[in-house]
C-alpha cells in the first residue's frame, strides 16, 4: 500500500424525510443563494422542500446551471453573490449544479484576476472560499463528498500565431479561434460542509440520467482500481463492492424506479466512488476522464457517454500494463476463473462493455457520429491542455492516445 493522507471533512444526512434537517446545518444569518439546474427541482417539489425547511430564511435563487456547468452561465450566477452580499451557497441537483455552485464558491472569493484562471491552473491559487451545502438528486459524480469540479466555456477566445508565427512589418500576425474547453478543479476549501442524500428524490429520474449515473459511478471506481497490485486489501475490497453493487441495483432501478433501498444503493455508492476513501493509498489513472472531457467539449456527448466509450478501448489497448488487476477484476466481479490471463482478462473487458449496453449506454464513437477523421481534434485539445502523458505509469502518450481513439471507433 502508498503512503496517503486522507481527510474528508463533508457530513451526509442520508435518508427519507432528510431536507427538513437543513435548517440545522446553516446559520441562522446566512444569506443564501440556492443553485439549481434546468427545473427539475421545480417539478418536483424538492426546491419547495428546501425553501420550506429554510422558512424565514434570507434566500436568493440562481437556476439555469446546465449539464456540463458553463462559466458564462455561472458568471451570471456570481453577479448575484457579490450584488447581495452572499455568504452561503446551497446547491439542489445533481453533480453538474454542485461542481458549478464549488466553482461559485471560489470564484466568489477570487482576486487573482479572471476565474477563468482557477480552471487553467486546476485550483491552485484559491486560498478562500464561501461556505456551500448540497441537496442531492442525481446520484453520478461524487461532487456531493469530494473537492472537485468540472467546468466547461463555451467560445473561449484565443490568439494563435497565423502562418506559424510569421512577422509582417515588425508586427506578428495572429488569429483569432474560438473553442469550447472542459477543465477541472480540486481544492478543499470547496469541500460542501454537509450534503442531504434521500433516495427517494431519485424516483422520476429519466432512463438516460439513470443509466449514465450508474456509468459514471462505475468508471469513477475502475480508474482508482484498475491500475496495478500494491498490496491494498481493503482498498480493493471495498472498490469490488461498490462495483458488484453497481452490476447488481444498476439494472434493478431502471426496471423498479420507486424501489427506495435499490435507490439507496445506488446513491451511496455513487457518493463512495469519489469521495477520496477507495482511492487513499493505491495508484489511479483517470486517463479515461481526460480523454472523456475533451469528447464532451468537441462533440456534445454525455460524460458518461464518453466513459462508456474510452474505457473498454483503453483496457484493451493497456491490457499488458494492467493484466493482473484485470484478471482479479475478471475473478472477483465477473466470475471468470478459466483459461490463461489474457484470455481471462479480455473476457472482463467484453462483460464490462456488454454491462454499459446493458444500462443503456451505447460504447462506441461511431454511435455517437465521431468519425476517424475527427480524433486529431481530440489530441490537439489534450495538446493544448498539458495533458501529453497520462496513467499510472505516465505511459499513456498522445500516439497512445490515437490508438484508444481508434480502437473506441
Amino acid at each position: 500500500m502508498l503512503n496517503f493522507e486522507f481527510q474528508n471533512p463533508t457530513k451526509i444526512l442520508f435518508g427519507e424525510g432528510q431536507i427538513a434537517a437543513l435548517g440545522r446545518e446553516i446559520p441562522e444569518n446566512a444569506r443564501i443563494l440556492i443553485t439549481y439546474g434546468g427545473g427539475s427541482v421545480l417539478r418536483n417539489g424538492v426546491l419547495d422542500e428546501v425553501k420550506s425547511a429554510l422558512s424565514g430564511r434570507q434566500l436568493f435563487e440562481f437556476g439555469g446551471i446546465e449539464p456540463n456547468p458553463t462559466y458564462e452561465t455561472l458568471m451570471k450566477g456570481l453577479e448575484i453573490i457579490k450584488a447581495e452580499s452572499i455568504n452561503f451557497l446551497l446547491a439542489v441537483g445533481g453533480g453538474s449544479v454542485i461542481d458549478g455552485t464549488k466553482f461559485l464558491a471560489a470564484a466568489a472569493c477570487w482576486e487573482l484576476g479572471d476565474p477563468w484562471d482557477i480552471l487553467l491552473h486546476a485550483g491552485k491559487g484559491i486560498h478562500r472560499a464561501l461556505p456551500l451545502g448540497t441537496v442531492l438528486t442525481l446520484p453520478a459524480t461524487g461532487s456531493e463528498m469530494n473537492c472537485g469540479a468540472v467546468i466547461s466555456r463555451a467560445n473561449r477566445q484565443i490568439n494563435l500565431p497565423a502562418g506559424g508565427g510569421s512577422v509582417n512589418a515588425g508586427v506578428q500576425s495572429v488569429i483569432t479561434q474560438s473553442y469550447n474547453e472542459k477543465l477541472f478543479f480540486t481544492n478543499p476549501l470547496v469541500y460542501p460542509r454537509f450534503s442531504v442524500l434521500d433516495p427517494s428524490k431519485c424516483y422520476t429520474l429519466p432512463a438516460r440520467q439513470v443509466g449514465n449515473g450508474i456509468i459514471d459511478s462505475f468508471v469513477h471506481v475502475t480508474e482508482q482500481y484498475l491500475t496495478y497490485v500494491t498490496g491494498a486489501k481493503v482498498q480493493d475490497r471495498l472498490a469490488e463492492g461498490l462495483l458488484l453493487t453497481l452490476i447488481e441495483e444498476g439494472p434493478r432501478a431502471l426496471a423498479e424506479p420507486e424501489n427506495y433501498e435499490v435507490r439507496a444503493n445506488l446513491m451511496w455508492t455513487a457518493t463512495l466512488a469519489l469521495n477520496g476513501l477507495i482511492g487513499a493509498g493505491v495508484p489511479q489513472d483517470w486517463t479515461t476522464h481526460m480523454i472523456g472531457h475533451e469528447l464532451t467539449a468537441l462533440f456534445g456527448m454525455d460524460h458518461a457517454q464518453t466513459l462508456a466509450v474510452v474505457l473498454p478501448a483503453l483496457l484493451t489497448l493497456q491490457l499488458d500494463e494492467k493484466l493482473d488487476k484485470l484478471v482479479q477484476y475478471g475473478e472477483r466481479i465477473w466470475g471468470i476463473t478459466e483459461g490463461a490471463d489474457k484470455a481471462r482478462a479480455e473476457a472482463a473487458i467484453a462483460q464490462t462493455r456488454a454491462f454499459f449496453e446493458s444500462v443503456g449506454v451505447a460504447t462506441r464513437l461511431s454511435d455517437y457520429g465521431v468519425k476517424e477523421e475527427n480524433l486529431g481534434e481530440v489530441l490537439e485539445r489534450l495538446n493544448q491542455h498539458g495533458f501529453v502523458i497520462l496513467g499510472e505509469h505516465q505511459s499513456v502518450t498522445l500516439e497512445r492516445v490515437r490508438q484508444i481513439l481508434l480502437a473506441a471507433l
